[in-house]
C-alpha cells in the first residue's frame, strides 16, 4: 500500500475503524434493503470510503461538512450518529430528520453535518454560504464540501468557485471522481479531463489524486486544511475513486453494459479497508471489527424498535419558528 502511512498506531487504528464502520454499515444496509424495512432509496458509498475518511480525519469537531445523496460515508466519517442515521433510513421518528428525509437527506448538526440533498450540485453553494458565515464568525472553523464528478457540470459549481475565491472563504472542495454520472462515463461528458486545471483558473490551488489511497488523501487534505486555516482561502482536491455497487440500490450493475467487472477487479485489488486492516496486528483488528459489529447491531435494533413519526410531525419544520 503506497502513501505516507502514519507512524503512530492510534491514527492507524482510528482510520481503520472509520473505514470499517462505513463499509460494514453499508453492507448491512444492502442486506436489509430487499426486506423493504428501509423506506428510502440508498446510494451506497462502498468502495469510496477512503475519501471521506482521509479528509475528515483532519477536521475538528467544530468544522462543518456537506455531502451529496451518496453521503453515508461523509456522515459517519465526520461523526454523525449511526443510530439516528439507521432510524432515518427506516423512516422512524427517532431518525436524524425525524423520519422525513431518508438516506439522501441526512443531517446531524450535533456533528456539524449539514443537510444533504438529492439534487446534484446543490450542496456546493450551501457549503460555501456556511463557510462565508464561518469566515465572519472568525473562530478558525472551516467547511468541507464533498461532491461527485457530475456535480462539477452544474452551473452552481463554477459560480461557487468564483465566489469562494473572491472572498477567500475557508472551504475545502472535495470532488469524489468515480468516473460516472449515473451511467455516463467522464470521457463522454468532458471535452478534457483537466478538472484541476479548470479550477485553478479561479485562483484556487487544486490537487489531483489518481487513486483513493486513504493515507495519500489524508496527507493531501492535511496540507489543504492547514492552508485554509492560515487564511489562504479555498483549496480543491480531486480524488479518483470507484463505487462498487449500482448507482442507486444494493445490487451490482456490471451486466448493464456501461462498465466492466475488470474495472471493479482493479479497484478491489487495492481496497483501502482491507489494506489498512492488514497493517494492524490481528488482535487489535479483531477488537475493532467486533466493536463495529456491536455498534451496527445496536443501531439496527434502535431503528427496528423506534416508533413511527407522530402525525403532528407533518407540520414541523414547515415554517421558521
Amino acid at each position: 500500500m503506497s502513501g505516507n502511512v502514519p507512524a503512530d498506531p492510534e491514527t492507524l487504528a482510528r482510520v481503520y475503524r472509520s473505514l470499517r464502520l462505513i463499509r460494514r454499515t453499508e453492507e448491512e444496509i444492502a442486506r436489509i434493503y430487499p426486506s423493504d424495512k428501509i423506506k428510502s432509496p440508498v446510494h451506497l458509498s462502498i468502495g469510496q470510503e477512503s475519501v471521506s475518511v482521509g479528509v475528515c480525519d483532519n477536521l475538528e469537531a467544530s468544522d462543518v461538512i456537506s455531502a451529496t445523496y451518496r453521503g453515508h460515508a461523509a456522515y459517519l466519517a465526520k461523526g454523525g450518529d449511526l443510530k439516528q442515521m439507521m432510524a432515518e433510513l427506516y423512516g422512524k421518528g427517532t431518525g436524524c430528520a425525524a423520519g422525513k428525509a431518508g438516506s439522501m437527506h441526512l443531517v446531524d448538526m450535533g456533528a456539524n453535518v449539514l443537510g444533504m440533498s438529492a439534487v446534484v450540485g446543490t450542496t456546493i453553494p450551501v457549503a460555501a454560504g456556511y463557510a462565508f458565515a464561518l469566515e465572519r464568525e472568525g473562530k478558525g472553523r472551516i467547511a468541507a464540501s464533498f461532491f461527485g464528478d457530475g456535480a462539477t457540470e452544474e452551473g452552481g459549481f463554477s459560480e461557487t468557485l468564483n465566489f469562494a475565491s473572491l472572498h477567500k472563504l475557508p472551504i475545502l472542495f472535495v470532488c469524489e471522481n468515480n468516473g460516472y454520472a449515473i451511467h455516463s462515463p467522464v470521457k463522454q461528458r468532458w471535452a478534457t479531463e483537466a478538472l484541476c486545471e479548470r479550477v485553478r483558473t479561479y485562483g484556487i490551488p487544486a490537487t489531483h489524486l489518481g487513486d483513493d489511497n486513504v493515507f495519500t488523501v489524508r496527507d493531501t487534505a492535511e496540507k489543504a486544511v492547514a492552508a485554509i486555516r492560515a487564511g489562504e482561502g479555498p483549496q480543491f482536491i480531486e480524488c479518483k475513486t470507484y463505487r462498487w455497487r449500482e448507482h442507486v440500490g444494493p445490487a451490482e450493475d456490471y451486466d448493464d453494459g456501461y462498465r466492466t467487472r475488470d474495472e471493479l477487479d482493479a479497484w478491489q485489488a487495492r481496497d483501502q479497508v482491507a489494506a489498512t486492516g492488514a497493517m494492524l496486528n490481528d488482535a487489535l483488528r479483531q477488537s475493532i471489527d467486533d466493536e463495529v459489529e456491536s455498534q451496527i447491531a445496536e443501531a439496527v435494533d434502535f431503528a427496528e424498535e423506534s416508533p413511527w413519526p407522530e402525525p403532528e410531525e407533518l407540520y414541523s419544520h414547515v415554517f421558521a419558528d
